[in-house]
């Protein structure tokens, strides 16, 4: 007799699984292990995956309430987004126009650009307008097949506005079918009244936002909620990122870091050093630092939109970080200053060219990893039985398609827990 359950994907031509490795990430130079099944097929029920194989072998066993044929389809697992700053409010077009014009980023910043710009748009709106306002680049990006996006404050840079960043979040994860992962980003950028005492801001960081941000937890959010901090120059010393993220710790956030984006402060050891989830961005890291991090359980997280949206010819060295055995994520970093990219699938096309890495390597680096650089690793990111049934079916056949292709949407459609949410018509 067979068994009943919620969903059948069947008859896809490729079907990748998208493995752990000793159930962690793909490490070092076997990323990019896709587990990939020929006529492969998946059955969901009750919002997880229950078993994956061929198609034959699993019509035979599960009756499906709902099935799916995704004949001549690539599926995968939904994609993971682990680094963006996907709410805020405003826009900074003219920034761009500078910068074209030969302006750099530190120079508009300095000239109370930047960050500082779209601080003051986010600390005017409410609560409702930051919603409004962003709802649709997420949804945008669970159309381009992210079903897991991680999401950062950091525009609002006092505790109100911050907070009303993290509702905002929060408001967005239970209304829209993809799952957000918040991260309090207040160390992102020293605002305007603090320009001439950066320790002053730190304090205020340590002593009256972190404490406020726990308490929200403590109410609102019975999930992970991560810390991140902006170590780089310009923005917080290596002392002042140590001072944050202690803190945070001991108010039991988990932990992240932005470090050597332009410049080395050490910001990656540090990070390896405190334990951090991830370290994000990764262009100049020496390479003492990638060792480190290649031994530890750290990920690496590489947004190529960033370097492109500034015109910069220097990328994450991302075949280093895997000849050292690191565990490599990618994201879209999608922010309104130097990365308004709302499409891992472009990640994916700048990833093949400017990283390095082949296709295979990139969808990878865009789920299983992805996956526990949000720390949910082994839950989504993967399509491995009591992984959450959270998958993408492409107007594509082959995987090999993803990266070498772009600038068009090649999903057909995502699927949610089990429930589809987006199809393309």
């Amino acid at each position: 007799m067979s068994e009943v359950i919620d969903l059948l994907i069947h008859s896809a031509h490729q079907l990748c699984t998208m493995p752990l490795q000793d159930g962690g990430p793909q490490r070092g130079l076997s990323l990019g292990d896709l587990g990939l099944i020929e006529d492969g097929a998946l059955a969901i029920d009750n919002s997880r995956i229950v078993a994956v194989g061929r198609s034959d072998e699993l019509r035979a066993v599960y009756e499906p309430r709902t099935q799916i044929d995704a004949r001549g389809s690539l599926v995968t697992p939904g994609l993971v987004d682990p680094h963006t700053h996907a709410v805020w409010a405003g826009e900074r077009a003219g920034e761009f126009e500078r910068r074209i014009g030969g302006a750099t980023y530190q120079q508009i910043m300095a000239e109370g650009g930047g960050i500082n710009a779209t601080m003051q748009a986010t600390r005017s709106a409410d609560v409702d307008t930051l919603i409004a306002q962003s709802r649709l680049r997420l949804q945008r990006m669970m159309q381009h097949g992210a079903t897991t996006i991680e999401v950062k404050t950091g525009y609002g840079l006092d505790t109100e506005s911050e907070l009303n960043m993290l509702r905002a979040i929060a408001a967005l994860d239970a209304e829209l079918p993809v799952d957000l992962v918040p991260t309090f980003l207040g160390a992102h950028a020293i605002p305007p009244e603090y320009a001439d005492d950066s320790d002053e801001y730190v304090s205020l960081v340590v002593e009256a936002m972190i404490p406020a941000v726990a308490a929200w937890k403590a109410e609102n959010w019975p999930h992970t909620l991560f810390c991140d901090v902006f170590c780089e120059t310009g923005a917080f010393s290596l002392n002042q990122t140590r001072r944050i993220l202690e803190a945070a710790k001991r108010h039991g956030m988990d932990l992240k870091v932005h470090a050597d984006e332009f410049d080395a402060l050490g910001g990656t050891r540090l990070g390896v050093e405190l334990g951090a989830t991830t370290i994000d961005h990764l262009v100049a890291t020496p390479p003492e630092e990638i060792q480190a991090l290649g031994k530890s359980t750290t990920v690496a997280v590489s947004m190529p939109p960033t370097p492109f949206g500034l015109g910069h010819s220097e990328y994450t060295p991302a075949l280093e970080f895997l000849k050292a055995d690191a565990a490599l994520a990618i994201a879209t970093d999608c922010n309104p200053g130097t990365a308004w990219c709302e499409s891992l699938q472009f990640v994916f096309a700048l990833a093949t060219r400017y990283l390095k890495l082949t296709q295979g390597q990139s969808l990878a680096a865009a789920t299983v990893n992805a996956g526990f650089a949000v720390g949910r690793g082994g839950e989504i990111g993967t399509l491995m039985p009591g992984a959450l049934g959270d998958v993408v079916i492409w107007q594509v056949d082959d995987y090999r398609y993803l990266g070498y292709r772009f600038g068009a949407n090649l999903v057909q459609q995502v699927i949610k827990r089990g429930q589809t949410v987006y199809r393309q018509v």
